[in-house]
């Protein structure tokens, strides 16, 4: 990892509480930004839920944020529904569903060399599982008559590149077309519906890439007009906006937080 990448300043502790009392269901919740948004939520007061597929990293979540852990597939609709199950019976509610697991393995690259079994994989865990989430969460907080749904697309919904990973892609696009459509439908229930739409941040997954492919992970940088990657705590910052009322008229919304990459055409030196 490179200074300009690592030298993120991570935002601190939060001055409101916006919160209290919710509840926040976090799908990826072990890890990178399901992490810190789990920590952020649960310092402005929310209940949550930290679903994730490994219990270790999961149960350390919970134990964190004082929430309650939730063993995961989220391609699995049958667990998804029992996740969202989960969190209303045991805290009264569900108020916040940031639909946040993904993947983007290596075998997801050019569509010339990219198979179909790494294409249905990454659509199964980027996009069904958004799909899934929405469907289970959405009954709940028809009943309440208010909610807030993050879906986690990426800055490459509306972008394209030629470091390509095309499945990983065309989900995050379908996150995106996905969210603005149920947050126009379930407008006037009060159920907003917005899509976070990131540029790189330094995680597990960056890091990794830094250190199979340096050269195609510095391709990336140069293009950041603010020069670095966003830390977790930076895209958790906008979780927790979008999920409280702060945010009460944006919805069906593309939410970039990427440090200006989707606004620029050349970037400075």
């Amino acid at each position: 990892m490179t200074e300009a990448a690592g030298a993120g300043k991570a935002a601190g502790a939060p001055v409101c509480r916006r919160l209290v009392g919710r509840t926040a269901v976090v799908t990826g919740a072990g890890s990178g930004i399901g992490l810190a948004s789990a920590r952020r939520l649960a310092s402005e007061g929310a209940h949550v839920v930290c679903a994730d597929i490994d219990p270790e990293r999961g149960e350390a979540a919970a134990e964190e944020t004082g929430g309650l852990y939730v063993p995961v597939d989220v391609t699995d609709a049958g667990q998804v529904e029992a996740l969202f199950r989960t969190a209303f019976d045991t805290y009264g509610s569900v108020d916040v569903a940031f639909n946040n697991a993904g993947i983007s393995p290596p075998d997801d690259d050019s569509i010339l060399t990219t198979g179909l079994d790494a294409w249905r994989r990454v659509q199964e865990t980027n996009l069904t599982s958004v799909y899934l989430c929405c469907k289970y969460a959405l009954p709940h907080m028809r009943r309440q008559g208010r909610g807030s749904i993050i879906n986690t697309a990426s800055f490459v919904a509306v972008m394209g590149a030629a470091t390509s990973q095309i499945s990983y892609t065309a989900s995050k696009g379908g996150v995106l077309a996905m969210s603005r459509e149920l947050g126009v439908q379930f407008a006037r229930e009060g159920i907003r519906v917005n899509a976070l739409c990131p540029g790189p941040v330094n995680t597990p997954l960056l890091r990794e890439l830094f250190a199979k492919d340096p050269e195609r992970a510095r391709r990336r940088l140069v293009h950041v007009p603010v020069g670095r990657f966003a830390e977790p705590e930076e895209i958790a910052a906008a979780v927790a906006f979008l999920a409280s009322d702060d945010s009460s008229f944006v919805n069906a919304a593309e939410f970039l937080v990427d440090g200006g990459i989707s606004g620029a055409y050349v970037t400075p030196l």
